[in-house]
């Protein structure tokens, strides 16, 4: 058996607002959208790998979801670092970063921390 992993998920309070901060923070674009009366999927995708991310919007949710203590990040890496710092800075999405490392974590409207590495870096 082999085994390719296709996406993940992630719920998110305000789809739109999630929209745009995805497409603005690191170029991914809806490639899908499912609609059923009690939810929407939007499946993302960075035009540089196979994998998806989405999106799901539950209609009923009636407040931002608490994430407690939750460790989960997603990672991207990118070709040009500093110019990916400086465009997160002025978007004021960068929640952490780590020099010692050469990373960097944005989150996103939910709180979900996304990991910046450089592609030179193994």
């Amino acid at each position: 058996m082999k085994f390719r992993m296709v996406h993940n998920n992630l719920n998110v309070f305000d789809l739109d607002k999630s929209l745009k901060f995805y497409a603005e923070a690191f170029d991914m674009h809806e490639v899908r959208r499912i609609e059923k009366d009690d939810f929407t999927i939007v499946y993302l995708e960075d035009g540089n790998s196979s994998h998806q991310l989405e999106l799901t919007w539950l209609r009923e949710m009636d407040r931002p979801y608490n994430l407690g203590d939750n460790e989960i990040h997603l990672a991207f890496k990118v070709d040009d670092y500093e110019a990916a710092l400086a465009h997160h800075k002025k978007m004021d999405c960068v929640c952490y970063e780590n020099e010692k490392m050469g990373i960097y974590f944005c989150e996103d409207p939910d709180g979900y921390w996304l990991e910046v590495i450089p592609e030179n870096r193994h």
